[in-house]
């Protein structure tokens, strides 16, 4: 694969992670409440940090199985042709049905990390990374005939956690400093007059990725 389509594989992590964090349901204006509820100047910063860490954490657990799966060199095809498939299901679902887990209400705010977790997997933001990472992958030519499946399990789950902490970082970048601008300069006025729904863009954007990535597997 040409190093322009693996450094296009790269920026697309970089700008869902960036894309992820300026939505606001994944949860920059909870950092922007635990700003101005609790008292004491890290209340910012550990808000943004147990979102990041929770996003974290679900990128991780959806990315690593599909890693291990990469030693099956002769299933790579069947494996993108059904990562892209999920992310095209997930991506209707959302866009037609726009409703919310319950489940996600039941969070307590103090639990911060867990939420984002949650909802990350809840809304597929983990799923869409799985086609982008899976091309990553594809983009390194491996000789199956030579290389040991451990080593290559091992490079892949590198490669999947390098993909998790770049998207996350961008993520929480991002989230971050729409938070603190809003906490320090903009005020909460920008929420009532400004806020901005992004579930049909969401859900259109993972049918995107996944169409994109079931025409690259085809």
């Amino acid at each position: 694969m040409a190093l322009s389509t693996a450094a296009g594989l790269w920026l697309a992590v970089l700008a869902s992670g960036l894309y992820h964090g300026l939505n606001p349901g994944m949860g920059w204006p909870l950092a922007v409440s635990a700003a101005l509820m609790e008292p004491g100047r890290w209340a910012f910063p550990r808000a943004i940090g147990a979102l990041a860490a929770g996003h974290l954490a679900a990128m991780a657990l959806m990315l690593l199985p599909f890693a291990f799966l990469m030693s099956l060199v002769a299933w790579l095809p069947v494996v993108r042709i059904g990562a892209a498939l999920l992310v095209i299901g997930l991506g209707l679902w959302i866009a037609l049905t726009r409703r919310h887990p319950r489940f996600l209400s039941r969070v307590p705010p103090s639990r911060l990390a867990l939420w984002s977790f949650l909802v990350a997997l809840a809304h597929g933001a983990a799923l869409m990374l799985v086609p982008i990472y899976l091309g990553i992958c594809a983009a390194d030519p491996v000789d199956a005939g030579h290389a040991a499946a451990s080593d290559l399990m091992a490079s892949n789950a590198r490669t999947a956690m390098v993909v998790a902490i770049l998207h996350t970082a961008a993520m929480a970048a991002a989230g971050g400093a729409l938070a603190w601008a809003v906490y320090r300069w903009i005020g909460l006025a920008f929420l009532t007059r400004s806020w901005f729904n992004l579930d049909l863009v969401w859900g259109l954007s993972l049918v995107i990725v996944g169409l994109i990535s079931l025409a690259t597997a085809i």
